[in-house]
């Protein structure tokens, strides 16, 4: 194709010479006329022609290929816009769409695909049109078409699209939706406190008339069995829930479908809240003033969370000094407070080398006894008096001990040894890798110098001292828990004697353990998640575990066997189809675990529209048609018309080309010029000179 570009000039001299030259010419012309000359304009075409000479104008022709026009098309492949006939209305739409654009001239069609937003962003669609629009010539684009429900979840753009933009909007009129909204939901909960939690179901959409205004809530804890309650359609409500489990507790929340509902994927939440404890209360009980009674007050005080009641025995009834009672400042022990009134206020008491004096009646220890095995936690320090006549296993506690003293007190160096059992134990296990080993291969810590001989009745034995006896035993006494350490030298490591040990790590989990510290129970069922990477960690103090079977949201269930990768630890990985509610069980373990987002972005408007995308397509002229109304017809039209009407769609050529070669040749020869310079100049003569 040949096109004209115009008349071009590639002067002789520099334009501003030419300026100049012209600039005087027309001086001159001027001058003639005011002198009344009668060959005035002959000498100024003379003029004229001298100066196109030297300006030396030429015509340019081009050589030109004629490019295609380029129609967009935008296909909407998230979750949302695959509900209901969505699916099947894109695939009808996109075929009749190639088809009308493969029968129109000079066209190429290219087609995007939109899918699920990554990391639950929704649908991208006016990102993936700017960067369609960064990607291709603007000046080819005759008309962009987005088959699509609508529901665009990132922030329009702004974008001057030259060509118009169309919606082929999906779905059906008489769609209608009703979904679950969590408006709040807190973090974390205090254990046995309620909380509250704010809820609010809404029906979107063309809701069929005489729908209740009511909906069934289904709501459970951890997988445990649902509670069902009645709720408003459209008013913001709130649930009071109550945890009793520390860690993680899943909340799952489900409406009932209705009849006729676009979807059930928002009917359900996932709350996931951290189960916390209130602030600790520890009665630490010291016997009488010794070297590890600090140690106990710093590691508890140490903690924000620990309210610490301590009291010492410094002068007990039998002691005889002298010292007149009137004269004495100290404080009255408070056991009946203490010991009956307010004995289960505390998560854990401790006794540190006490000794029976008259000071708590057998009826108290009673009630101890009856505090452990209605869940509290007691933990024993023993010294020489535990093997005395004076020791508190000799009284009503005794009952609850996993071993009994045999009297004998053997003072003497050993170093501390986690059993076999307690390298599988969360109290001991990894304690030895906390310090370097010795050459022979034990353990790096110092050694302690004094042991209360015991004999071993129930419980776990989780370390050991000289020759192998139980040195820290661990039990569960009913619904609480007690530990019974036999030495009462814990402290030389904290003074870092020999090198010092794991003193803190050790004290710090024994305390964590007896007050129910959901990271070391014993035998736990755990899942944690990456993605959709699922890890399952099972601890036992078994030798062998059996398969996990995990539930997923769709009612299908897995078998998964554990790999022991340390002693007592076991672990399985596997990749979850999707996202929901997945069940784990083991045995008598179960657990529960959350994928994804508590409510997908793609389900929490379902209803198409075209609102969203309305500033877009009016600024270019476009238009919106529901495929369900039938598919377009597609037309040309002319740039700045309106491109849509009635069953139609336009598209706007754009006419591009690209020139291939360029050609240029002189409007007349230099000679010419000079030739009818000469002539204009000899006829003004001639004129003037007749006149004369």
């Amino acid at each position: 194709m040949t096109g004209w570009d115009g008349i071009v000039f590639a002067p002789r001299l520099d334009w501003p010479i030419l300026w100049a030259l012209m600039g005087f010419s027309a001086l001159m012309v001027a001058l003639a006329l005011w002198q009344g000359l009668r060959g005035w304009w002959l000498r100024g075409l003379a003029a004229v022609a001298l100066i196109a000479a030297l300006a030396n104008p030429s015509l340019q022709s081009e050589e030109r290929d004629s490019l295609t026009d380029i129609a967009l098309i935008m296909v909407d492949d998230t979750a949302s816009n695959r509900l209901g006939v969505r699916g099947e209305q894109t695939a009808a739409a996109r075929d009749h769409l190639e088809g009308e654009l493969a029968q129109i001239g000079g066209l190429e069609t290219r087609i995007i695909t939109l899918p699920d937003g990554p990391r639950n962003t929704g649908t991208e669609l006016n990102t993936a049109l700017a960067e369609a629009l960064s990607d291709l010539p603007r000046d080819r684009l005759a008309g962009v078409f987005a088959i699509t429900d609508g529901q665009a979840h990132d922030e329009a753009l702004n974008l001057s699209i030259p060509a118009p933009f169309h919606q082929l909007q999906t779905g059906e009129a008489r769609d209608w939706d009703r979904r679950l909204i969590i408006r709040n939901a807190p973090a974390f909960a205090i254990l046995g406190e309620p909380v509250t939690l704010g809820l609010r179901v809404e029906d979107q959409g063309a809701v069929p008339q005489g729908q209740s205004r009511f909906a069934t809530l289904n709501y459970s804890i951890d997988g445990e069995a649902p509670n069902t309650a009645m709720v408003p359609v459209g008013e913001d409500m709130e649930i009071t829930v109550t945890l009793d489990r520390g860690g993680m507790n899943v909340l799952q929340f489900e409406l009932e479908e209705a009849e006729g509902e676009l979807t059930t994927r928002n009917n359900s939440a996932i709350v996931q809240i951290n189960g916390v404890r209130d602030r600790l209360s520890v009665l630490l009980v010291s016997g009488e003033p010794n070297a590890g009674q600090r140690t106990w007050r710093n590691l508890l005080k140490s903690d924000p969370a620990v309210d610490l009641v301590h009291f010492t025995i410094l002068r007990p009834p039998d002691r005889h000094d002298g010292v007149p009672v009137n004269e004495l400042s100290l404080i009255a022990f408070p056991t009946r407070e203490l010991f009956v009134d307010k004995i289960d206020e505390f998560d854990l008491i401790i006794f540190d080398r006490y000794r029976r004096r008259g000071i708590l009646p057998n009826s108290y220890f009673s009630n101890i006894a009856r505090y452990v095995q209605e869940g509290g936690a007691l933990l024993v320090v023993g010294g020489p008096e535990l093997a005395s006549a004076d020791s508190i296993w000799r009284s009503p506690l005794g009952d609850v001990f996993p071993a009994r003293p045999t009297a004998r007190v053997m003072d003497e160096g050993f170093r501390p040894e986690v059993t076999e059992l307690g390298r599988r134990h969360p109290v001991t296990s990894g304690l030895e890798a906390l310090v370097p080993a010795l050459e022979d291969g034990g353990p790096g810590w110092g050694r302690w110098f004094r042991q209360i001989e015991l004999e071993a009745l129930q419980g776990q034995t989780v370390m050991s001292g000289i020759d192998e006896r139980p040195l820290l035993m661990l039990d569960r006494v009913g619904e609480g828990r007690l530990a019974l350490l036999a030495s009462d030298q814990t402290w030389l490591w904290d003074r870092g004697f020999e090198g010092g040990g794991p003193q803190l790590e050790l004290l710090r989990r024994l305390a964590h353990w007896m007050m129910g510290e959901p990271d070391l129970e014993e035998e736990t069922l755990t899942a944690t998640a990456e993605g959709q990477r699922v890890t399952i960690l099972r601890r036992t103090l078994q030798d062998a575990v059996g398969a996990v079977t995990v539930t997923g949201p769709d009612g299908e269930s897995i078998t998964l066997d554990l790999t022991e990768e340390a002693p007592g630890d076991y672990r399985a990985e596997f990749d979850a189809p999707e996202i929901g509610l997945y069940r784990l069980s083991e045995g008598d373990l179960d657990a529960v675990i959350a994928l994804g987002p508590q409510a997908p972005r793609e389900f929490e408007e379902t209803i198409a529209t075209a609102d969203k995308l309305r500033p877009t397509i009016t600024a270019s002229r476009g238009g919106v048609q529901r495929v369900e109304d039938g598919l377009p017809e597609l037309r040309l039209v002319r740039e700045g018309r309106a491109a849509s009407g009635r069953g139609w769609l336009g598209l706007t050529p754009r006419e591009a080309y690209v020139t291939t070669e360029l050609r240029t040749a002189a409007l007349l020869p230099g000679w010419v010029w000079l030739l009818l310079a000469a002539g204009f100049a000899l006829g003004a003569w001639l004129r003037e000179g007749r006149g004369g």
